[in-house]
């Protein structure tokens, strides 16, 4: 029997999800069948809207919780204000790039705060539920950068080797239980601000915008072509599903060979 990604009666909680990586797993999991919680730091009507545009298209129940994943107590507040929480996933994540003598210290708290600390705050209000449902999924979004180094980014890559070792240790506390943990480490992914930063790209190595995509911002990724929202989002969906549930601990890489070289 074929096994399908079904996840109806599951709630999703994803952080850092009004735009990008995050807007592009929300939508998937709904239309596995999840329901969904959004979040960011905003309190907009253009938030709320896109949790109900999101019900509209696929028939769940889709809700935005604002909560500033900075803060332990707001990422804890987060799970608990989400009523459920069966598939957690932790995106929320900022960027600064210094060398590190220059590297700004309330830059690199924030980014450890943001990038690593909120998903051990929200994956340790969540696991006590998904305990007692007797099932539930958390995936963490690294990077490539989880996995290897680039200069100038020394908060981001610690942040992100962090979240691997986190999803290791989660993994390993819930091993005999049918909850999983894992860590999807992406490359370069096409979000609206990956594509608004083109243009300007183009301009600074006055290059085609063909070239600038192959030989600058892909100069890393073999297969020289951008990873989608979607392809997040289906990689995460099924890491939700029956087919992955002996899929724990470990990375999935959605980097065009990034990690192989």
């Amino acid at each position: 029997m074929a096994i399908v990604t079904d996840l109806t009666g599951k709630t999703a909680v994803i952080t850092g999800s009004n735009s990008g990586i995050g807007l592009g797993v929300a939508k998937e999991l709904a239309r596995a069948g999840a329901n969904v919680v959004l979040n960011s730091y905003t309190n907009n009507e253009e938030d709320h809207a896109l949790a109900q545009s999101i019900a509209d298209e696929t028939g769940v129940s889709a809700q935005y919780i604002q909560a500033d994943m900075s803060k332990a107590d707001e990422c804890r507040k987060l799970i608990a204000e989400a009523g459920a929480c069966d598939i957690l996933v932790n995106n929320a994540g900022i960027q600064h790039v210094a060398g590190i003598e220059e590297f700004p210290t309330d830059k690199w708290d924030a980014i450890i705060a943001i990038n690593l600390s909120s998903a051990f705050h929200t994956s340790a209000a969540a696991i006590t539920g998904m305990r007692a449902a007797g099932w539930g999924r958390i995936i963490n979004v690294a990077s490539a950068h989880g996995l290897t180094a680039s200069p100038y980014k020394s908060a981001y890559i610690a942040a992100k080797h962090g979240i691997v070792g986190l999803s290791k240790t989660v993994a390993l506390e819930t091993a005999e239980e049918p909850i999983t943990c894992n860590a999807v480490c992406p490359g370069y992914v096409l979000t609206p601000l990956v594509e608004a930063q083109i243009p300007d790209t183009m301009k600074e190595y006055d290059m085609s915008r063909e070239d600038v995509i192959k030989n600058v911002m892909l100069k890393r990724q073999p297969s020289k072509e951008f990873a989608t929202v979607e392809q997040m989002g289906g990689t995460i969906a099924f890491l939700c599903s029956d087919a992955a549930a002996q899929i724990t601990g470990t990375t999935i890489s959605i980097d065009g060979g990034w990690t192989a070289l």
